[in-house]
Formats: structure tokens, sequence, C-alpha cells
């Protein structure tokens, strides 16, 4: 089993950065590849991040590509999401999720919530306007 714990999120206005970590503890069978998903009030849990266990190869929404980086250290077990150029819309819970890592690559299916086999509880960010 994995345990994952988020921290790291709060208030901050519009424009300003956070910096959002995963702390993963446990034991697993494989390799993991790691994601950071969100949810806002009345919507369904959307996509944000991933990274591959190497680290060699990451995946961004639209919406965060160029404002979000997602990067990870196996030898702390943590992966961090740097969010900058924050805006009033990434207002959410943010999730880490923990999955098999793919053989090459991100593939698309590492977008989809139904691949994580891990969750943290999630850490509310709220960016004010």
């Amino acid at each position: 089993q994995v345990q994952l714990v988020e921290s790291g999120g709060g208030l901050v206005q519009a424009g300003g950065s956070l910096r959002l970590a995963c702390a993963a503890s446990g034991s697993t069978p494989s390799r993991l590849a790691m994601g950071w998903f969100r949810q806002a009030p009345g919507k369904e849990r959307e996509f944000v991040a991933a990274i591959t266990y190497s680290g060699s190869t990451t995946s961004y929404s639209d919406s965060v590509k160029g404002r979000f980086t997602i990067s990870r250290d196996n030898a702390k077990n943590t992966v961090w999401l740097q969010m900058n150029s924050l805006k009033p819309e990434d207002t959410a819970i943010y999730y880490c999720a923990a999955a098999r890592d793919p053989a090459f690559g991100l593939p698309a299916r590492y977008r989809r919530t139904n691949v994580y086999d891990y969750w943290g509880q999630g850490t509310q960010v709220t960016v004010s306007s």
C-alpha cells in the first residue's frame, strides 16, 4: 500500500505562486508515475500534470501549461507542483495520485483518474482576484 499526503495549499492573490508537495510512504510492487489532479466545487476532478518515475517525461493540461511545473525526487519520495501566475480559476482542491509507471513516455490515459491506484486526501488552493 502507498500513502500519499499533500501539503502546501493555501490562499494566494491572483498572479502569485504556491508550491504543493506530495509525500509518499509505504511499499509498492512497482515503480510509480505520479499525477496531480484538481476538483473545483460542482465540477469533476480534472487532470493537471503528471510525471514518469524517472522524471524524464512530464505532461500538463492546456490550462496550466507554461505556468505549472511538476517535479520529483525519488530519494525523498516527494513530488512537487510549482504553480506560478495563479488565476482565480485555479481555485480547487488539489490531489496527488500514483499509478504504475508506463513502459514508454506518458500515454494519454494518464490524464484519466481511473488509471491511478492511490490518492491523497487533497489540499485546498484558493486564488483571490
